[in-house]
């Protein structure tokens, strides 16, 4: 039994002291809880980056194949795709169905653009592509005259209810049977876009351990960015506090010479975030996670 002092020898704690001395006590698991939660969005961002590498993948094998099926589709007995922009949509419709690669691929569009770099059709129901000048918007296609190519920019006037966005495309040439470029195959997507999807695989594998009992079965609050020297783009729902949060860290800076790590307080709850660069996806960009175990 422990030994207690006679009452009258018991010095009284003010409120204040025992507000001071809780507060550093939840203060310090914050801090802890952030570390932790900033090791694990590290393990979790270099998930992410292999899973880049690989959507990035299937682009990059599977439009030269598409390329390829689409020559003799829309440019045979030197036929101008631009005669039949409805045969066009069917054809990059069984293309995207026939290529393994371009089946998974993440794009949000499919296109085939005249040499100049004028679209002439997508596979979209509604094409608000049609006739833009996409080399006058991404300069860098000019280049797929001659091979594949990807660039990143924006879309002239595109409609972003979750901010303004960046859009990451890639093109080869369709070449004619005498070798000529006839046209150009093109395809995409948006940053946010494809932050959502990360952020949906991550989702399902933090999902699944939960359930197999790791992290005692809960799940994190987490969030998923792409990020460059133009910005953070967060998946959609991304609370705009929490995308400043993570555009206030400087990320390309600090992922200069590898990966990065740290902890945020984010409207008084601990953050962990963790970063890396994807060059295989563009130059100075890459994926952050912002996780929280709170």
């Amino acid at each position: 039994m422990a030994f207690l002092p006679p009452r009258s020898q018991l010095r009284p704690v003010s409120a204040a002291a025992t507000c001071v001395a809780l507060a550093l006590a939840g203060l310090a698991g914050c801090k802890d809880s952030s570390k932790e939660s900033a090791a694990k969005a590290a393990h979790d961002a270099a998930q992410l980056a292999a899973l880049v590498d690989k959507d990035v993948g299937e682009v990059e094998r599977g439009l030269p194949e598409g390329a390829k099926r689409l020559s003799t589709a829309i440019l045979a007995n030197g036929a101008d795709p631009k005669q039949d922009v409805a045969g066009v949509r069917r054809a990059l419709l069984r293309v995207r169905r026939d290529v393994p690669d371009l089946d998974v691929a993440k794009s949000t569009f499919f296109a085939v653009a005249d040499p100049n770099g004028v679209a002439i059709r997508n596979d979209l129901e509604e094409d608000v592509m049609a006739g833009q000048n996409l080399v006058a918007i991404f300069p860098a296609l000019a280049k797929a005259r001659d091979g594949y190519v990807t660039t990143v920019g924006a879309f002239p006037n595109a409609p972003s209810k979750n901010g303004p966005d960046e859009d990451w495309v890639a093109a080869v040439p369709i070449k004619r049977a005498d070798g000529s470029t006839g046209a150009l195959f093109v395809t995409g997507w948006t940053y946010r876009y494809f932050a959502r999807h990360l952020a949906e695989s991550l989702k399902d594998r933090l999902l699944d351990e939960a359930k197999a009992g790791q992290n005692d079965g809960k799940m994190p609050v987490f969030y998923v960015a792409v990020f460059d020297k133009s910005g953070v783009y967060a998946a959609p729902l991304t609370p705009a506090v929490d995308q400043k949060a993570l555009a206030d860290q400087d990320l390309v800076a600090k992922t200069a010479s590898g990966p990065a790590q740290g902890t945020v307080s984010i409207t008084d709850r601990g953050f962990g975030w963790a970063a890396r660069r994807t060059p295989k996806l563009a130059p100075d960009t890459g994926v952050v996670v912002l996780r929280s175990e709170m």
